[in-house]
């Protein structure tokens, strides 16, 4: 088990992995006080040269010298890295999906709980504010009872190739809809039946963009999930939007108004500059301090990976597929 963090002293973060998404993170660990490893590989000394990190040589080396490993690597590496960081005693946040598929995701969660381990799998868009209101919202009642929610996610496609391989833990579901997916059961309870489809379809397991897919979730709560992501031609900007339909009224947030549902709005979310990665890196940080729950769970992670592997069971078979208790 490892041993309780000190207050007294800095945290110790060990990254793993130098890709986009990994300045944010270096961002929000520095602005908490914390102190920064990173592993070296590509692209590794450069962020260590910006941001003063200390950069060193061997996995193994990294885990020995800090309290946790934040795994941002390729999906098919998470399990491997985070194991070797749970045998070792360390503590792991591990950038979503958590895992290669849903058996993989919750042998992790089982490794880390037998070994006194806390797993923080990073599903940013939880720390988002506007989605974060709208489930205050929805959960206070404001819309009446949730009927229906349409999730889009916009962007354009990633520049590394392994992205586009889904037996190398990529695809547009897998990397990009993961998000909006476990914002559907987040807000609206674990899902019974997934049904999916995509334009192009994979070939031998590759997608080609531009491509758009779509997933329809059936919850246990009766609401009805419309989740559609697009990975677009390069220079296409980020573009989000989420709906919420109930008996009362609509929210909506994001910042795509190209909404094919007229409806008024019942709210208009507040303005907000916090910043989602310091929000959610927090969060991991004080959940370890205070020896509390962070806002996203390890069965969360678990739970987003079975909706992606159901989804891709879908495009499979062509038909919806139903999901077990």
């Amino acid at each position: 088990m490892t041993d309780p963090v000190d207050d007294a002293s800095p945290l110790r973060v060990g990254i793993v992995g130098a890709g986009g998404i990994a300045p944010p993170h270096i961002t929000a660990l520095l602005a908490l006080g914390v102190q920064v490893s990173i592993l070296a590989r590509s692209g590794a000394r450069a962020l260590a040269d910006r941001h003063g990190l200390t950069l060193v040589e061997d996995l193994d080396d990294l885990i020995e010298h800090v309290d946790v490993i934040d795994i941002l690597t390729p999906t098919t590496t998470h399990a491997e890295i985070a194991l070797r960081a749970i045998a070792r005693g360390r503590d792991v946040i591990c950038e979503k999906p958590l895992a290669a598929n849903a058996d993989e995701a919750a042998g992790l969660v089982r490794a880390a709980a037998d070994a006194g381990i806390r797993l923080f799998p990073a599903h940013v868009v939880r720390y988002f504010s506007d989605y974060a209101w709208a489930k205050q919202e929805i959960d206070a009642g404001r819309i009446g009872e949730l009927v229906e929610q349409n999730l889009l996610r916009r962007v354009a496609a990633p520049p590394s190739g392994w992205f586009f391989d889904e037996k190398a833990g990529g695809g547009l579901i897998r990397d990009l809809m993961i998000h909006d997916l476990d914002q559907a059961v987040w807000v609206a309870g674990p899902a019974t039946t997934v049904s999916a489809t995509q334009d192009p379809p994979s070939g031998a397991g590759r997608v080609t963009p531009p491509v758009r897919a779509e997933v329809v979730l059936t919850h246990r709560s009766g609401v009805v999930s419309r989740v559609r992501a697009e990975w677009a031609k390069a220079g296409t900007p980020f573009r989000t939007r989420a709906e919420f339909i109930g008996t009362g009224g609509v929210l909506r947030i994001g910042n795509d108004d190209d909404s094919e549902d007229s409806a008024p709005l019942l709210h208009v979310p507040p303005a907000s500059d916090t910043d989602p990665y310091l929000a959610q890196l927090a969060d991991f940080v004080e959940a370890l301090r205070e020896r509390r729950d962070a806002r996203v769970s390890p069965a969360d992670g678990v739970a987003a990976v079975a909706l992606v592997d159901a989804a891709y069971a879908s495009l499979a078979s062509g038909q919806p597929v139903s999901l077990g208790e």
